[in-house]
C-alpha cells in the first residue's frame, strides 16, 4: 500500500510492527497542528518546542499501548496537552528569575554568614530533641503533625519542644 494513502491508524500499526518511516510520516501529518497546540498551551516558544519533543517521544514509546478507542490524532493531541501541562507544572515548581546585568560589584555577605554561624552554634547548644523539632517546624516548614510523624512523637511533644527551643534560642542569641 503506498504510504500516502495509509490512514493514521495504519501508520501507527506499521510503526509498532517495525516500519522505520511510518512514525515520521504520522507526525509529519500532525506536526503543524500539534505545534500550534503546544504553543497555545504553554504560551512560550521554547516550552512549546520542549513539550512537543517530550510528547513525540512519549507517543513513539507508547504506540504499542494505543488501544484504538479514539482517533490517532486525538491520542496525539492528548499526549501533547499532557506534556505541556507537565512542563508548566515543572516550571512553576522551579521558577526562573531574570538575571540582572552584572554591575561588576560583589555584595558583601559577611554579615549574613556571621549570623548563620551564630545561629548554627546556638542550635547546636540545644538538646537534640528540641533542635530536631525546631528545625523541622521553623526551618524546614513541616506542620506540627508532619514533624510529629517524622520524629515519632505526639504533636503536643513537638509543640512543647519547639516552645522550649525558641525560648532557649532567644536567650542564646540575646534577642
Amino acid at each position: 500500500m503506498p504510504s500516502s494513502s495509509r490512514s493514521d491508524a495504519d501508520l501507527l500499526a506499521a510503526h509498532v510492527a517495525g516500519d522505520r518511516y511510518a512514525f515520521a510520516e504520522l507526525i509529519g501529518r500532525h506536526h503543524r497542528h500539534l505545534h500550534r497546540l503546544a504553543r497555545r498551551t504553554t504560551c512560550c516558544a521554547e516550552d512549546a518546542d520542549d513539550a512537543l519533543q517530550d510528547a513525540m517521544l512519549a507517543a513513539h514509546r507508547g504506540a504499542p499501548r494505543f488501544r484504538h478507542d479514539a482517533a490517532v490524532g486525538s491520542w496525539l493531541h492528548r499526549i501533547v496537552v499532557n506534556a505541556c501541562l507537565d512542563r508548566l507544572r515543572r516550571t512553576r515548581a522551579h521558577p526562573t528569575t531574570v538575571l540582572e546585568e552584572d554591575s561588576g560589584t560583589v555584595s558583601d555577605r559577611t554579615g549574613q554568614i556571621e549570623t548563620a554561624m551564630v545561629v548554627r552554634r546556638a542550635l547546636l547548644r540545644l538538646p537534640v530533641e528540641q533542635r530536631a523539632a525546631v528545625l523541622a517546624v521553623d526551618m524546614l516548614g513541616y506542620s506540627v503533625a508532619d514533624a510529629a510523624a517524622r520524629l515519632g512523637v505526639a504533636e503536643g511533644t513537638v509543640k512543647s519542644r519547639c516552645a522550649r527551643a525558641r525560648a532557649r534560642l532567644a536567650v542564646l542569641l540575646g534577642t
